[in-house]
């Protein structure tokens, strides 16, 4: 079986990293695809006690120490796919890596600013290889992936079903009520996904939200596991 774990963890990590790699540990997942990742002091201790986990293969977006990325750790071989030549708006907010049988992409894609960033994944997610992509997109369908209507970008969602991605925990569970981060307010907001090829839709086996980590506190938002 294959695991796989997407994760916002909330401002590179802070005091929260030993709680962050353990609960890593304890989902037995072979991917790690990790949002708000950050390049500095956390992130290298991070990036060190997943090594000792076994994550032999690591791609980092390039960008700033202080600055929101992205991080694919994997246990299996994997090349990576970095965006930095596009010279587009936040394209550290994008990384992919590529394994034998399928492709794997991890966003952070800002919340509400103008951005280019569905026109470079639809290009990509068009390729060859099936593909998977995942993280905290900071939008969903209004009236559904929230009580409101203040999403942006719900018409580029709309245009990866159209290329033949589709929502992962949808394909699952349906038009289940579920939320993956909540404002102080106590809104909720389904902000992070996973969309799959719709050519390893029969793989799936399981998608679900984690939600005692976000109870817990120990990252602001639920983490995802798909198994296949």
């Amino acid at each position: 079986m294959l695991q796989i774990l997407s994760w916002n963890i909330q401002q590179g990590g802070g005091s929260r990293i030993k709680e962050i790699l353990s609960f890593i540990q304890k989902s037995t997942a072979q991917i790690v695809v990790l949002s708000e990742f950050r390049n500095n002091r956390s992130g290298s201790l991070i990036r060190a006690k997943l090594l000792d986990q076994g994550f032999g293969f690591q791609f980092v977006s390039l960008n700033a120490s202080d600055t929101n990325s992205v991080l694919i750790a994997s246990k299996l071989p994997c090349n990576s796919r970095l965006f930095v030549d596009r010279k587009i708006p936040f394209d550290h907010s994008i990384i992919g890596v590529e394994f034998p049988a399928f492709r794997c992409y991890g966003v952070y894609l800002p919340h509400k600013k103008k951005h280019s960033l569905f026109d470079v994944l639809q290009e990509e997610l068009e390729g060859e290889k099936p593909a998977l992509l995942m993280g905290d997109f900071n939008t969903g369908f209004n009236r559904i992936d929230q009580k409101g209507d203040s999403f942006w970008y719900t018409s580029e969602l709309k245009r990866l079903e159209d290329i033949k991605m589709k929502d992962a925990f949808r394909h699952v569970h349906g038009d289940v009520e579920v939320y993956s981060w909540y404002s102080h307010q106590g809104n909720g907001y389904r902000y992070d996904h996973v969309y799959a090829h719709e050519d390893l839709l029969p793989l799936i086996k399981e998608c679900d939200y984690i939600h005692a980590p976000r109870e817990q506190k120990i990252s602001d938002h639920s983490p995802m596991i798909i198994k296949f």
